[in-house]
């Protein structure tokens, strides 16, 4: 199999995706647990479906459902959410270089998402931590129930 196409990578492809992947894990921040676990795996197993029909025939249809089943495991274990993240990026280089691309107007859409995808698998091996938790909140965690601030 040879690589369907070759496209010139610039720094704004390098750079962008990781921005992207940033503002995502900024806004999913605001998201309280556990429904910023549950959410992420939604996300996730919304991303393994997002390449079917996209050229790689019944191959899209085995993915899909091991990515699902990570993806479903991710409920409970931001790891399973981070390996699903990092299964997605292997997907996005096949499609990059022998498939269709994610959007399919954006020859390189493929290629940012593997370079956004693993940004985001770092995170949530990290357990997904807030980064934009409020002042007020951990002042409140700190003083502990019925504790004054």
């Amino acid at each position: 199999m040879t690589p369907s196409r070759v496209v010139s990578i610039s720094v704004v492809d390098l750079v962008a995706p990781i921005v992207v992947a940033l503002i995502f894990i900024a806004l999913t921040s605001l998201i309280e647990e556990p429904r910023r676990r549950e959410f992420n795996a939604i996300m996730v197993a919304g991303a393994g479906a997002a390449y079917l029909g996209a050229g790689l025939g019944p191959w899209e249809f085995a993915y899909t459902t091991f990515a699902t089943y990570i993806a479903y495991r991710g409920l409970r274990s931001y790891t399973f959410i981070g390996f699903a993240w990092l299964l997605h990026t292997g997907w996005d280089i096949v499609h990059h270089l022998y498939g269709n691309p994610i959007v399919p107007f954006v020859a390189k859409s493929s290629l940012g998402c593997a370079i956004c995808d693993p940004v985001i698998a770092l995170w949530c091996f990290m357990g997904a931590p807030s980064l934009l938790r409020r002042r007020d909140k951990r002042i409140t965690q700190a003083a502990g129930p019925g504790k004054a601030a």
